[in-house]
């Protein structure tokens, strides 16, 4: 989601997540539950510490099947520093028995050349995986925010959910992946809720439609891939990565790699199109919801009642199709961001009692591998609050 979601009041109305009908890619075949192929004897790319897709499966170094299931962390995309960012706060994710973190980033913050560049920004992400891991979460760094190729044009407090990656994003992804190739247990997102741009401009990259010219997902998978990072690339669908039915025919070269979708309980989105936008997928490849929630609550109370019955049919559902999931958002942002805490201790509201008692009932630690890329400094003050976003989706979440 985009950080413009924050505000109940504009959640329905902007072009965040789960607003449009599943759109192009042809329709495939609906499917059962899927089948994991299961792990190879010897995998050929396995980055330390970290796991290899076989077919439909992600695996350990040990070739044990795994499964992510864990929370968003935003706020690293719409401020340099971070809101509440520190060492408990991961402790408490851990507490609920999540094993993964998705956790977003601005590129304008990360680049040099920037207006937005901070130089302690990478360390504060260093900070973040540090923690993280040491509370027993893998990490996945996800590419939420860019500058449709003008460095510094992400102003924050405007959100920057742009249609498609840039050449900025190239870049930035050559300097994450170097930073990190020598820790599997980063995963890498290379772009958040891709919309709006044709399948072939999707994978390869070309016109994005507003005057400047988009950066598709292989050019994106190719860059990390220069680095020699063997790390787990992320690949998110159309239609604000909810739709995948494009992606048989528009596959990535490469390995490692695992389709996201982002399911909002919305118009178009609704559990009855999930075979055939993102559930046909896991029969041959390894699917991750890195986002979903719903955005309904209670009129009676003035809406304070989170809505709880989408995110437990949603969980149901991936469980069935051997998926990871992670839950939008560990932030205390209300319904309609939509969050799953309620405050800054970790209470969980409906749909965070959903999630947390989902978490608790898996038996799939994150890998033992450690942290081994380059670690910052400590930077600052990263638990303080950076300021929120003012207007607009939270997540485009």
């Amino acid at each position: 989601m985009s950080v413009l979601s924050v505000l109940p009041v504009l959640a329905l109305t902007t072009t965040g997540c789960g607003l449009f009908p599943s759109g192009g890619g042809g329709a495939p075949p609906v499917t059962g539950p899927s089948t994991p192929i299961g792990c190879a004897a010897a995998p050929s790319h396995l980055a330390p510490g970290g796991y290899y897709v076989n077919g439909n499966t992600v695996c350990t170094s040990a070739n044990k099947a795994h499964l992510f299931h864990g929370v968003d962390r935003p706020s690293l995309e719409w401020s340099p520093v971070g809101e509440n960012l520190s060492t408990a706060d991961f402790q408490l994710m851990a507490s609920w028995k999540a094993n993964v973190v998705r956790i977003a980033l601005n590129q304008d913050f990360w680049l040099p050349g920037s207006s937005l560049s901070d130089p302690t920004y990478p360390a504060r992400v260093d900070n973040a995986i540090n923690w993280a891991e040491s509370a027993g979460l893998d990490v996945i760094l996800d590419l939420h925010w860019s500058d449709r190729g003008v460095l510094g044009s992400c102003n924050p407090s405007d959100g920057c959910q742009q249609v498609m990656a840039d050449f900025n994003s190239k870049t930035f992804w050559s300097d994450v992946a170097a930073r990190y190739k020598n820790d599997g247990r980063v995963l890498f997102e290379l772009y958040n809720e891709p919309h709006d741009v044709p399948w072939n401009v999707w994978r390869s990259g070309g016109s994005s439609g507003g005057g400047w010219t988009a950066v598709g997902m292989q050019q994106l998978y190719d860059a990390v891939r220069a680095t020699g990072a063997d790390n787990l690339v992320i690949a998110g669908g159309l239609n604000y990565a909810f739709d995948l039915s494009g992606v048989p025919l528009n596959r990535l070269t490469g390995y490692n790699i695992l389709y996201a979708t982002h399911p909002y309980n919305s118009s178009g989105r609704g559990p009855t199109t999930w075979d055939n936008a993102w559930g046909f997928l896991t029969a041959t490849d390894p699917v991750i919801v890195t986002e979903f929630g719903d955005y309904a609550s209670s009129v009676s109370d003035g809406g304070t009642a989170c809505a709880s019955a989408y995110s437990q049919q949603l969980i149901t559902y991936a469980d069935a199709h051997s998926a990871s999931w992670t839950a939008w958002a560990w932030f205390p942002g209300g319904c309609a961001f939509p969050s799953v805490i309620s405050d800054w201790n970790g209470t969980p509201n409906a749909p965070g009692q959903v999630v947390k008692t989902a978490l608790t009932g898996y038996q799939d630690p994150a890998s033992s591998g450690t942290h081994t890329g380059t670690a910052g400094a400590d930077a600052g003050n990263a638990s303080s609050d950076g300021g929120g976003p003012s207007t607009g989706d939270a997540s485009s979440q």
